[in-house]
C-alpha cells in the first residue's frame, strides 16, 4: 500500500512540473488587465519559459512578418518632433502652471486652517425645552472632521506638487 502511494505521488510530481497551461492576457477599453487561460476576442497568448518562470514574450493579436518580441521599435518617419527649446519653453510653462497651483494651494491651506481654528472656538450648542443650553458633540465632531479633511486635503496636494515640481529640476 505504501509503495502503490509513493509510486503515485512521484507521477503526480513529475506530471506536476511540466504541465504549463497556455495564458491571455487581455486589456479592455478602460485599460484594465485580465489574465485568462480562455482565449478571448482581443486577448494576446504569452509565453512563458517554463525553466525560468518568466514572461518571454506576448504574441501581437495580428501580425503578418515576424515576431519581434519585447524589442523597441524606431520611431516612425513621419512622426512629429519637437526641438530642445520648444520643449524648454513647454517645460517652463509647465513649472510656471504648477507653481501658480502651489501658490494657490498654500493660501487655500491657511484659509482652511483659519476655518478650523473658528470651528474648533465655536462649539455646536442648542436649547432643550426647558431653556438648558447643552452641546451638540456629535455634531461639533462631524463638522471638526470635515474642516480637518479640507486641511488635510490641502496638505496633500501641496506634498504632491512640490514633489511634481522638485522632479522638473
Amino acid at each position: 500500500m505504501k509503495k502503490t502511494l509513493s509510486i503515485a505521488t512521484l507521477v503526480v510530481i513529475a506530471f506536476s512540473t511540466n504541465a504549463i497551461a497556455e495564458i491571455y492576457k487581455r486589456v479592455d477599453a478602460e485599460g484594465r488587465i485580465t489574465y485568462s487561460n480562455i482565449k478571448t476576442k482581443g486577448a494576446t497568448r504569452l509565453e512563458f519559459d517554463p525553466d525560468a518562470n518568466t514572461i518571454v514574450n506576448e504574441r501581437p493579436k495580428s501580425t503578418g512578418g515576424s515576431s519581434s518580441g519585447n524589442k523597441r521599435t524606431a520611431t516612425p518617419e513621419g512622426f512629429p518632433k519637437v526641438d530642445k527649446q520648444t520643449q524648454n519653453q513647454r517645460d517652463g510653462k509647465r513649472q510656471e502652471i504648477l507653481q501658480n497651483e502651489l501658490d494657490s494651494e498654500k493660501a487655500a491651506l491657511e484659509e482652511a486652517k483659519k476655518a478650523y481654528a473658528e470651528g474648533e472656538a465655536k462649539p455646536e450648542i442648542y436649547k432643550t425645552a426647558n431653556g438648558a443650553t447643552m452641546r451638540n458633540v456629535p455634531k461639533f465632531q462631524e463638522k471638526m472632521k470635515s474642516l480637518q479633511d479640507d486641511v488635510d486635503s490641502h496638505q496633500n496636494n501641496i506634498k504632491l506638487l512640490q514633489k511634481e515640481l522638485d522632479n522638473l529640476h
